[in-house]
């Protein structure tokens, strides 16, 4: 592990970071690509990185610009992008052209296989929904992507004249009797579900289920307390990578 060493996990509207100093977590945050101001505690850290690693699923554009305000706020950090590989040690790609594969899936697959050795499905809960199953050789019998909580909520308030709230109850899977709770009890019934077909389509043996991303919790409560939470899969998975690849 580098002894000062920035990480980021790029989303397509905003980014997590966490800086770590020998090998411990010294802070965290998270910032978002349309609000520059906001990487502002980030750049506050008193701990110059030495090295910035970056995991991103973002535009070329996006990845640009951030990469602009990280070099000219320290202009002797090492920069690496991890990318998704056809084989990272004895996690095996599924996908005929493994770059198409979102970086952040393949990392917490990585970082799921530092938790457990046995058949897996991963769950990361973020603008996405995505679910992959992985077998306890490490390889990946395939995935499902799903439009997240939010992007069902956004999808549905855009695409619908009289569906139309201002209240904003939490997720649930009760039968919803206001339009706010049939929106917000049918999306969290739809994540739950979509898990636990996954869980079922996978069949034999029954995998363990890691969920990692910011609805990760949520998700987890919804399904009454299955798994574990692994908050920083993609983090792990890129520490992994890096020490395979020389992001070090």
């Amino acid at each position: 592990m580098a002894a000062q060493c920035l990480q980021l996990d790029m989303g397509n509207s905003s980014a997590k970071w966490r800086l770590k100093v020998g090998g411990e977590i010294v802070s965290r945050g998270e910032f978002r690509h349309t609000a520059p101001e906001t990487m502002e505690v980030l750049f506050a850290q008193p701990v110059e990185p030495a090295h910035i690693w970056i995991a991103s699923v973002s535009s070329e554009a996006t990845e640009d610009a951030v990469r602009r305000r990280l070099q000219q706020r320290w202009p002797h950090a090492k920069f690496w992008f991890a990318r998704s590989e056809a084989r990272s040690g004895d996690l095996v790609n599924s996908y005929t052209q493994p770059l198409r594969m979102g970086v952040d899936r393949w990392l917490a697959m990585l970082g799921a296989r530092e938790h457990s050795r046995q058949r897996l499905v991963v769950v990361d809960a973020g603008s996405a929904l995505t679910i992959d199953v992985v077998a306890a050789d490490g390889r990946h019998e395939g995935g499902y992507i799903i439009p997240g909580a939010a992007l069902m909520e956004r999808a549905l308030l855009l695409d619908t004249d009289r569906v139309r709230f201002a209240e904003q109850p939490v997720y649930a899977l009760a039968p919803g009797q206001s339009t706010a709770e049939a929106v917000r009890h049918g999306i969290a019934l739809s994540q739950a579900g979509s898990v636990l077909l996954a869980l079922r389509e996978a069949g034999d043996p029954a995998p363990e289920l890691l969920f990692c991303g910011g609805a990760g919790e949520t998700l987890q409560a919804l399904l009454g307390g299955v798994g574990k939470l692994r908050p920083d899969l993609v983090f792990e998975g890129l520490e992994v990578l890096a020490g395979l690849r020389g992001g070090e």
